[in-house]
């Protein structure tokens, strides 16, 4: 199978044993957008072929820097026995069977699928199909069969149901579940913000006081803030991104704020990726070219998603991913464990809507292996968590909750009539939040959305305007009979500004 060369500090350590590993990849998250991530990336990059780097004090070396940088913070207390690794990727036991049983599910229908199409996992592609996919490289996606079938697969409708059945054996019973929280769908018990919590604590910056890009045609870019930020600074970059990015600089903020880069390296790497593609088929590339095709606007961006297929490199997120890759043994082999291999070879297989993960990036962004590389990282810090079974704050089962406490705390009539009609507000929504609204705002304003996700560092912002949306229609949705009624009202997004819904939603229930 594929291999890479180890790009950070993370994969570096990742065979080398599981505390450690687990030990880095704390300290790693925690850093994620600060300066010193960025120069410990940029460092560890150009040190790893030197001879003196030796992996066993590696960990001691780190901590020294942090020391030296006055981020001892950072550093995981002394004396205090570490977590198993499997509950640093999801310390509720419920949570993790749930997430198996899914991956086992998706696994079935692969299988199904790779039966009934008849074709192999992977194969070699014969030297004039390699020549015919050169030549017709930026146009992939327009003309290709996608003849899988993606229903069963990986349809939202079958993921929400997962999510709709979990629930805590420890908290059956509990008091803290009240008559209003059996209202919703979600049933179980995660600490997720009220409006007061999230004004004071995560979005004081989208206060009326404060200047929006989005709905202040004239806010002013001071020349030298930006200056000081385009000095390598992810920090000021992520708390600037706050209030919005202006549309010229936005492209260079995000790449700041993600810390990626464009060096010979990088483009190295994405030409390598474009090789695997054009020199081997997988059945995954079925799919591809399914969800693709279903979200047609972007049909020459295809090759991002065949590229992020192949990348080994995605694998590093699944150390604190509560899922794990899937496996599958390759060719003639016997069927046993050591012959398992994982598969696709990046761990992720695409689902409905996955193609539109790109679609955003694809206006800022002209450069093919800047593109894919902002991409890549926007879904291993991100993306990933709408679709895998978790507790994290961030976690899809945290933003389908968290709407639905929204609803039922600030507009409890609303979500009374709708579930009385048979229209619970999240089976409507939730197929917005899996995919963070991309497809379905105008890309102006989606871009100001996910400013707003890089700038504070989370996926909650997008709980929050699902809520928004429903507030905003809300006199229409009070007269609705049906749940065919309701998803004609929130049918069409695209005229919606995300900015004056999330200030007004924010600030005028928080009074």
């Amino acid at each position: 199978m594929i291999t890479e060369n180890p790009v950070d500090i993370t994969s570096v350590l990742m065979d080398e044993s599981a505390e450690l590993s687990v030990s880095v990849t704390q300290i790693v998250q925690r850093l994620k957008g600060t300066h010193l991530h960025s120069q410990l990336e940029k460092q560890a990059k150009e040190c790893l072929h030197k001879p003196e780097i030796k992996l066993e004090t590696l960990k001691d070396d780190v901590r020294r820097l942090l020391k030296a940088s006055g981020m001892t913070w950072l550093l995981p207390p002394s004396g205090h026995p570490r977590a198993p690794p499997e509950h640093t990727k999801e310390p509720l036991e419920y949570m993790c069977k749930a997430q198996v049983n899914w991956e086992k599910r998706i696994l079935k229908s692969l299988n199904s699928m790779c039966t009934e199409l008849g074709i192999p996992l992977a194969r070699k592609r014969p030297v004039p199909e390699q020549k015919e996919l050169t030549n017709k490289w930026n146009e992939m996606g327009t003309d290709e069969p996608g003849n899988a079938d993606t229903n069963n697969l990986t349809c939202s409708r079958l993921h929400l149901d997962v999510l709709v059945g979990l629930r805590n054996p420890n908290n059956e019973r509990s008091e803290d579940l009240t008559v209003r929280s059996h209202w919703g769908l979600i049933q179980v018990s995660l600490n997720v913000r009220d409006i007061p919590q999230m004004v004071k604590e995560m979005y004081p910056e989208l206060g009326l006081t404060y200047g929006q890009l989005g709905i202040d045609d004239h806010t002013h870019v001071p020349p030298g803030k930006y200056l000081h930020i385009s000095e390598q600074d992810s920090a000021a970059a992520q708390q600037y991104s706050r209030q919005g990015c202006p549309t010229g600089l936005r492209a260079q903020l995000w790449s700041l704020i993600l810390n990626t880069t464009n060096d010979p390296e990088d483009i190295t790497h994405y030409e390598q990726l474009k090789a695997r593609v054009i020199n081997h088929d997988l059945l995954v590339d079925n799919l591809i070219y399914k969800v693709h095709l279903q979200c047609s606007l972007f049909d020459g961006n295809c090759f991002v998603l065949l590229c992020f297929s192949r990348d080994t490199a995605v694998l590093e997120h699944f150390s604190y991913n509560s899922a794990t890759p899937p496996k599958s043994c390759i060719q003639n082999s016997s069927g046993s464990e050591q012959c398992a291999m994982v598969y696709p070879p990046n761990g992720v297989i695409p689902f409905h809507g996955f193609s539109m993960y790109v679609a955003p990036l694809c206006f800022l962004y002209n450069e093919p292996s800047t593109l894919y590389r902002v991409f890549r990282e926007m879904y291993i810090r991100y993306l990933f968590r709408l679709h895998s079974v978790s507790s994290h704050p961030s976690g899809i089962v945290s933003l389908c909750l968290q709407f639905e406490r929204l609803l039922q705390t600030h507009l409890p009539q609303l979500f009374y009539h709708l579930r009385e009609i048979g229209a619970q507000p999240l089976r409507i929504a939730f197929k917005w939040i899996v995919r963070a609204f991309s497809g379905y705002l105008s890309t102006d304003q989606l871009l100001l959305l996910w400013d707003r996700i890089l700038g504070c560092d989370s996926l909650e912002i997008v709980a929050v305007l699902a809520a928004a949306v429903f507030a905003f229609r809300a006199e229409n949705l009070m007269e609705v009979t049906s749940l065919a009624s309701a998803e004609a009202v929130l049918a069409d997004l695209s005229t919606l500004k995300v900015m004056p819904l999330l200030q007004i939603f924010l600030f005028a229930t928080s009074v």
